[in-house]
C-alpha cells in the first residue's frame, strides 16, 4: 500500500502537494471539520476523482431535541462562516464541510452522518464504559428511568456501508447509525448484561438527581442523553433511508465482546484511565447519596 504524506491545511509545510497530478476512483473524507480545509481538498481533487465521500456527523442538525430527524431537517449554520472553532461550533461546521464538498463535486458526493461511532479501537470510551462497567458487576448507576433511546454504529458496520456505497457510486445525505430497531438503555444494558454473563444490579437514577449532583449526560454517562432534554433526539434519529439503501447491523452482543477483547489488550495505564465516565469512587458516591436521599439500603 502507498502512503502519502502531507497537510490537509494547504497553508502549512508542504499541503496537499503530494496529491498533485494523481488520479483515484474515489476518496473517502474521514478527517475533515473545517470547511476551507475540506473545500481545499475536494477542489484539488474535483478533476481526478470519481466519487468522494465525506464523513459527516448526525450532529449537523440544528434542533436536536426532535427525535426521528431525517436527511431533509435544517442544518445548524453559524453567524461568521470564517470561524474555525470546532469545539463550539461542531455541528455548523460539519454542514459548511458537506456544503463545501458538493460545491466542489457537484453530484458526486456521498454525505453520511453518523452517530456514535463504537467497537474495538474506539479512543474516546464513550461507548466502551458501558460494557467494561457492566463487566466489573455489582452495583451499576444506571442513568434515568431506562426508557431513554440511544444509537450507535460499530465503525466496521459503517466502513462496510460507505464501501458498498462507494461501490454503487450513491451520492446524497444518509444518516448512518444503529440498530435497525429502536434501542433503549435498559435493553442496552440488559443486553451487555446478558453478552458478558455479568452480575450487575443496575439502579435506576433520575436525571433530576444526576443534575443536582453533576453528573452529567454524554461525558459522565455515555452514550445516553434523556429524551426531553435539548439534545434528546440523539437518540432516535430516522436512518430510513440508509436501510433502503442497505445499510446492515452486526447484533449488539458482537460489538460488546469485541469491545471489552480489545480493550483487554491495552496497555495497563491506558486500561486503567477511562476517557469517558465516572470512576467507581464517584459511581459509589452518587449511588450512596441516591440511596440516602431515598432511604433505601446501599445494593452495592
Amino acid at each position: 500500500m502507498e502512503k502519502l504524506t502531507g497537510d490537509r491545511d494547504p497553508n502549512k509545510g508542504e499541503g496537499l502537494k503530494a496529491l498533485e497530478g494523481r488520479k483515484w476512483d474515489a476518496v473517502v473524507d474521514t478527517s475533515g471539520y473545517v470547511p476551507r480545509i475540506v473545500r481545499a481538498s475536494a477542489e484539488l481533487l474535483a478533476p481526478h476523482v470519481q466519487h468522494y465521500t465525506f464523513v459527516s456527523s448526525i450532529s449537523v442538525y440544528k434542533d436536536l431535541s426532535r427525535q426521528g430527524l431525517d436527511e431533509t431537517a435544517p442544518v445548524a449554520t453559524v453567524e461568521d462562516t470564517a470561524t474555525e472553532d470546532v469545539e463550539k461550533h461542531y455541528g455548523a461546521l460539519k454542514a459548511l464541510c458537506e456544503q463545501a464538498a458538493e460545491t466542489a463535486m457537484p453530484g458526486r458526493v456521498f454525505n453520511v452522518r453518523p452517530g456514535l461511532i463504537v467497537g474495538p479501537d474506539d479512543p474516546s470510551d464513550r461507548f466502551t464504559y458501558w460494557p467494561l462497567r457492566v463487566a466489573r458487576g455489582g452495583e451499576v448507576l444506571a442513568p434515568g428511568d431506562g426508557v431513554d433511546p440511544l444509537q450507535f454504529i460499530d465503525a466496521r458496520d459503517l466502513a462496510a456501508f460507505i464501501i458498498r456505497s462507494v461501490e454503487a457510486r450513491t451520492t446524497g445525505i444518509f444518516n448512518a447509525t444503529g440498530p435497525s430497531q429502536d434501542l433503549l438503555m435498559r435493553d442496552f444494558l440488559e443486553a451487555n448484561k446478558t453478552a458478558l454473563g455479568s452480575d450487575a444490579r443496575f439502579t435506576w437514577v433520575d436525571t433530576d438527581f444526576l443534575t443536582k449532583h453533576k453528573v452529567e449526560a454524554w461525558s459522565d454517562m455515555p452514550a445516553w442523553m434523556p429524551r426531553n432534554g435539548k439534545e434528546g433526539g440523539i437518540g432516535k434519529v430516522s436512518i430510513a433511508k440508509a436501510l433502503a439503501a442497505g445499510i446492515t447491523f452486526r447484533p449488539a452482543a458482537e460489538t460488546i465482546r469485541d469491545t471489552v477483547a480489545w480493550f483487554k489488550t491495552l496497555p495497563p495505564e491506558r486500561q486503567a484511565k477511562l476517557r469517558s465516565g465516572l470512576s467507581a469512587e464517584r459511581e459509589k458516591e452518587v449511588l450512596a447519596a441516591w440511596h440516602q436521599e431515598r432511604g433505601t439500603a446501599n445494593a452495592g
